[in-house]
């Protein structure tokens, strides 16, 4: 046998040896319900063997591996799967993807809750509306009182939810308790939002069925988020017709700080244009607002404070007093929080803040003179992990810490009140991701009250599946406790915290920028605070037997798809409501609860005018109230609503704005609701008076300058 043919003999030996060394990996891949999955990638980890499902879901290669392997099995929306096992056992192998939950048409459980966020999966608002709605005025809360849930109760300005009142629901900052969110004012006249809506990126509102992580709240809970991280250096400058404002931001390495401060005077406006008020001391406001930020290597620090400071004096109108009633008052409030937030060992994630709160308020009454000061605190620490895509789990501890002193001085009396009231809290929850189509959250929270030295325990379920690609229905039940007010706790303590239980059931379609919610609720309540005199006084006979309900349907639809340059958004609520609570001689729909509310907002984009204008209507059906020549209790209502806004917002280049808004443009008479006499006449019949706005109508004009890095940015987005 000569080389040539020794060599050739070798050759074919070792290509023997290779064909009988090559390893047959087979298998089929298919979804949780069979279903065959088509393009599948199926590869040996670490090596180049590998290839895709065909369209029964089989798959087959060879490979010349050995020894124990991870055979890696992806596909789009489906969680990887590996199996680990000696190459000569991957054989004939059925293999079940998981739908990967992480991924944005997951379900997500929206009961009760609408997002205003930039980051959210599912937003019925951006940061941008809350601001640039006509009829807010750049107040937050008047944003959101264009969603459905809410009762429009235009004398007072807070948020009434879902039957409840405004004292129902609670503000929180970073996660952290707001005690005092309002400017306090005067009767017939609408309060505010303390805090701007300049340092804030995302808000959740949430009309019930929250979760066990926030307590001491009936109906609602408003979540504002500040900034995370600027995008760049600026400042921001204001000058309107009822005052000024200045902002500033800067950066640095791993921290950034903004600033914010307003001044804002009435009576230049009021001089212009005078309102049915007799002032003695138009409204007078300064603020200020700053949020500090620090970066760390597993978490970031942030630290914000603000405060207030409002005074004003008039005399008011009343039907038994020929001079009217003398008022003034003067506030100073002080808020400010600093939260963690990080990632621990094990993925751990910590959640740590506390809030502290110093509000003092001088009212003078007639020849009275009372002076209210708060201090309060809020404690919290929250841990989560996330065991798996599917499985997560949060609980946390918390305290809140309120004193309060009341000063009455008067011709005949002098007298202190005051409590202070201590509230422990722990709370847990579990999120249950079945699949993308189906998740459950199941949390509880128990609160001790040193006060009552009550214990109380909350229950609360939310359940979500998805009924088609774009559309989902869920469900939401709780239990949730809230203490009475700072105007009840001052008289007594003997009393129990109240109660109601949430049922909500609801629908939602998202698609191509269109999105469709439809809700159904009811509410029932117990222990309510009640007593046998006209207000709260020292022999008033308290007990926590009232009792109530509230029920309706919800109703919103937003589009910014159908009409070139325009969005628009359309809410409407249907609300049945009764309760017997406070001086309520008989169940009853109480005076701040609408059976109807509409809203319309809409906004178009101008290129030519280099403009967007804004239009935005309210309706509500009327308010009930006592006619006291007629028998019976909150037995007749005010005629309805109607207010008709427009907005106005020119960029004369990219970085200044004019703005000009009015509401109530058509001046509509709105009536809130009526004053009768205390004693009858000679004809034995009660006098009244109509309680109208302190104006029909309310003009603003506003210059907005910005200077920014990029020269670019401006504040279209707060206006």
């Amino acid at each position: 046998m000569n080389i040539k043919s020794v060599l050739l003999f070798l050759l074919l030996i070792g290509i023997s040896a290779m064909v009988n060394s090559q390893t047959l990996i087979t298998g089929k891949i298919i979804e949780a319900n069979g279903t065959p999955i088509l393009g599948a990638n199926i590869y040996l980890d670490g090596t180049y063997d590998g290839t895709s499902s065909d369209e029964n879901g089989n798959f087959s290669f060879e490979t010349s591996e050995e020894g124990i392997q991870n055979l890696v099995v992806s596909f789009l929306s489906f969680e990887n799967f590996t199996i680990t096992k000696p190459v000569s056992e991957l054989k004939n192998l059925t293999i079940k993807l998981r739908e990967d939950v992480n991924s944005l048409d997951t379900v997500v459980i929206s009961a009760g809750t609408f997002e205003a966020s930039d980051n959210s999966k599912i937003s019925v608002l951006k940061p941008l509306d809350v601001v640039t709605t006509a009829s807010a005025l750049g107040d937050f809360v008047g944003a959101l009182q264009t969603l459905p849930g809410t009762t429009t109760v235009a004398e007072d300005g807070r948020l009434f939810v879902r039957g409840g009142d405004a004292e129902e629901t609670q503000i929180f900052i970073d996660g952290i308790r707001v005690f005092t969110p309002y400017t306090p004012t005067n009767n017939n006249t609408p309060t505010r939002g303390r805090y701007s809506p300049f340092l804030f990126d995302g808000i959740t509102f949430s009309t019930g069925g929250y979760a066990a992580e926030y307590g001491q709240a009936l109906s609602s809970v408003l979540l504002l988020n500040t900034i995370d991280e600027p995008v760049q250096e600026k400042t921001d400058i204001s000058i309107m017709t009822v005052g000024v404002g200045l902002g500033n931001t800067q950066k640095w390495d791993k921290s950034s700080l903004s600033i914010n401060a307003s001044y804002i005077n009435l009576a230049p406006y009021i001089a212009l244009l005078p309102d049915r008020n007799d002032w003695k001391k138009p409204f007078e406001a300064a603020s200020g607002e700053t949020v500090f930020r620090r970066k760390f290597e597993n978490g970031l620090l942030k630290v914000y404070a603000a405060f207030d400071t409002t005074n004003f004096e008039l005399t008011q109108e009343d039907i038994d007093l020929p001079n009217g009633i003398d008022y003034k008052l003067n506030n100073y409030n002080f808020y400010s929080n600093a939260s963690y937030s990080g990632v621990l060992q094990n993925n751990w994630k910590i959640f740590g803040g506390v809030s502290y709160t110093y509000a003092t308020t001088k009212i003078g009454l007639l020849n009275d003179e009372i002076e209210d000061l708060e201090n309060s605190a809020h404690l919290k620490i929250k841990l989560r992990k996330h065991f798996s895509s599917r499985f997560k789990m949060t609980f946390g501890a918390e305290q809140f810490l309120t004193g309060f002193n009341e000063e009455f001085t008067s011709d005949i009396i002098n007298t202190s009140l005051g409590f202070n009231n201590n509230i422990s809290a722990v709370f847990s929850e579990t999120d249950l991701i079945f699949s993308k189509k189906v998740a459950l959250k199941i949390g509880l929270r128990g609160e001790y009250s040193n006060l009552f030295e009550e214990f109380t325990l909350s229950p609360r379920v939310s359940f979500a599946m998805k009924t088609g690609k774009n559309s989902q229905l869920s469900l939401a039940y709780g239990d949730f406790y809230q203490q009475p007010t700072n105007e009840i706790l001052k008289y007594t303590t003997t009393i129990q915290a109240q109660k109601t239980q949430h049922f909500i059931a609801n629908y939602q379609y998202t698609a191509n920028n269109r999105i469709f919610r439809a809700e159904i609720y009811r509410k029932e309540y117990n222990n309510l605070v009640t007593y046998d005199t006209e207000n709260p006084i020292f022999s008033s006979d308290f007990s926590s037997n009232g009792n109530g309900y509230a029920q309706g349907l919800d109703l919103f639809w937003r589009d910014n798809k159908t009409f070139n340059d325009m969005d628009y958004w359309v809410s409407y609520s249907y609300l049945d409501s009764e309760r017997e609570y406070k001086n309520y001689p008989v169940s009853a729909t109480p005076s701040f609860a609408n059976t109807h509310n509409l809203s319309v907002v809409a906004k178009y984009w101008i290129e030519d005018w280099k403009s967007q204008v804004g239009f935005s209507y309210q309706f509500a059906s009327g308010r009930t109230y006592t006619n006291k020549n007629i028998q019976g209790f909150l037995q007749e209502k005010t005629k309805n609503f109607n207010s008709i806004s427009l907005n106005w917002a020119y960029l004369i280049s990219p970085q200044k704005i004019l703005y000009a808004s009015i509401n109530n443009v058509f001046g509509f008479n709105n009536v809130n609701g009526y004053q009768y006499s205390r004693t009858p006449n000679s004809s034995g019949f009660y006098n009244r008076r109509a309680l109208l706005p302190a104006t029909d109508q309310f003009f603003f004009i506003g210059f907005f300058w910005t200077l920014s890095d990029d020269g670019t940015e401006n504040q279209l987005d707060k206006l």
